[in-house]
């Protein structure tokens, strides 16, 4: 088995967790290559990890030996979806437990892999849930969404996947609308505690309904919704893979306690609202950050924001930056063709921010958006292909430490999350980018309405923005 490392332009990523040993890279040292003997030989060895230097002059590898003791077993995660699947819910699953290194399989319970969520993204599944009939896995996470929870209700297949977990007392959750609507009428919730959406939280079991994010009750996890969705995939790597993978994911997603009291900061305030519905084009490549893609488009489209998703590649699917496929609604060159943009959004993702920032379609349109003084902005990784385009000039943004190629040192905001700053909103990105698209919705329509997407996605809104 070899697991390899692509290393991303922010933080050193999670490479691999066996018990209580975790190993990871600097972005900015090495490229690491883990290789061991099959996992069903369950005795102690010894590791050989081969590091590829991709910072100096001169390619030079190091072999460093490590002993693991015991190698586990790989784990094995089912995450079917249907038609109006919540895909913020889906896609942060999928996102969050393959990077703590499970197996996880996108399943379709409808006839065909292509899925549209309940927000209009599309997402390609891995397999239709047939194929997962007689495999046998670790956890069953169901994502919820209307009617998403209802057509997984419906097929008959994922109920007996989903019985067979209990009775054989492996691991399995529902968030949203799934344990009410899903697993309820399947009798999986009896003496168990449960959680789930409050606008369906009157159909649990009144004795055994609790209001938390997050409920473990024995095998079973449930939580409340979009915006508890980090967290919930987060208790079930805690479970799947123990303690120390969970915090070290917690930290790369920004979910450390640094990040608990969210900031924004604006700078040179204007204002953004329009007259018409606020038309935002978000562009994206293989490789984008996928959790970042779905957020912002699902909350955007929440506001009542006309979004569009448009593909720099010369398909309309392409693989995000942890494997997810998503449809994209155009291709960039069409999309440039629409009438103009209000609002242009860079997702963050190093592998997709590489190819962003090499579309010749979209840096004209980035260099119309500035000279035309309409709104532009970026997450993660892409501050450095508006940088790189000359669009941060004079504009402050968020703090990119990791990115040497990114706006001087003297234009970021230390300990901010996202920044305003007239025209040109940032942020780090990942788990904070809910606040992100939060801050744009308020900024276009005002606190009344980004406060009642929020209270939508169960994601606790602040909204009153620092100004210096």
């Amino acid at each position: 088995m070899i697991a390899s490392l692509s290393p991303t332009l922010t933080e050193p990523r999670l490479i691999s967790s066996m018990g209580s040993v975790s190993a990871t890279v600097s972005p900015s040292l090495y490229s690491i290559s883990l290789i061991h003997s099959p996992a069903k030989q369950r005795k102690s060895r010894n590791l050989k990890l081969r590091a590829s230097s991709t910072s100096l002059s001169t390619e030079t590898t190091k072999d460093i030996i490590i002993d693991v003791g015991l190698v586990p077993i790989s784990k094995k995660v089912l995450v079917p979806i249907g038609y109006g699947t919540e895909e913020i819910e889906a896609v942060v699953l999928v996102n969050v437990l393959r990077r703590a290194g499970a197996e996880v399989t996108l399943a379709s319970v409808e006839q065909k892999l292509e899925v549209q969520g309940s927000s209009g993204t599309k997402l390609l599944a891995d397999v239709l849930i047939s194929k997962c009939a007689e495999q046998v896995f670790d956890l069953v996470a169901l994502p919820g969404g209307m009617p998403g929870a209802v057509r997984l209700r419906d097929c008959g297949v994922l109920e007996k996947i989903m019985k067979r977990q209990a009775e054989e007392n492996r691991l399995y959750g529902a968030i949203s609308m799934a344990p009410a609507i899903t697993l309820l009428p399947w009798g999986l919730l009896t003496r168990k505690k449960t959680t789930g959406h409050p606008a369906f939280f009157g159909k649990l079991p009144t004795f055994w309904a609790v209001k938390t994010n997050i409920q473990v009750s024995g095998e079973l996890t449930t939580s409340r919704g979009p915006g508890t969705s980090f967290l919930f995939a987060l208790s079930l790597a805690n479970q799947l893979f123990g303690e120390t993978t969970a915090k070290s994911l917690e930290e790369l997603l920004l979910l450390r306690d640094g990040y608990q009291n969210p900031k924004t900061e604006e700078f040179n305030s204007i204002d953004w609202s329009l007259n018409h519905t606020p038309r935002v084009l978000m562009p994206v490549a293989n490789g984008s950050e996928e959790v970042e893609v779905v957020i912002i488009a699902d909350v955007l489209r929440r506001a009542k924001v006309d979004v569009t998703v448009a593909s720099v590649e010369r398909s309309l699917r392409i693989t995000a930056s942890q494997g997810t496929k998503i449809v994209t609604d155009k291709l960039i060159g069409e999309a440039s063709e629409s009438s103009s943009y209000d609002l242009i959004l860079l997702p963050g993702g190093r592998a997709g921010s590489e190819r962003l920032q090499k579309s010749k379609v979209l840096k004209k349109l980035l260099k119309e958006q500035q000279e035309s003084g309409r709104i532009y902005g970026a997450t993660n990784s892409s501050s450095s292909v508006l940088h790189k385009h000359g669009l941060l000039k004079e504009k402050r943004t968020t703090v990119y430490v990791s990115d040497k190629d990114g706006p001087a040192n003297d234009q970021m905001i230390e300990g901010a999350e996202v920044v305003i700053d007239g025209n040109v909103v940032t942020s780090l990105g990942l788990a904070t980018v809910t606040n992100f698209s939060l801050a744009i919705v308020s900024k276009l329509f005002g606190h009344g309405r980004a406060r009642s997407v929020s209270e939508g996605l169960v994601h606790e809104y602040r909204g009153n923005m620092k100004a210096p």
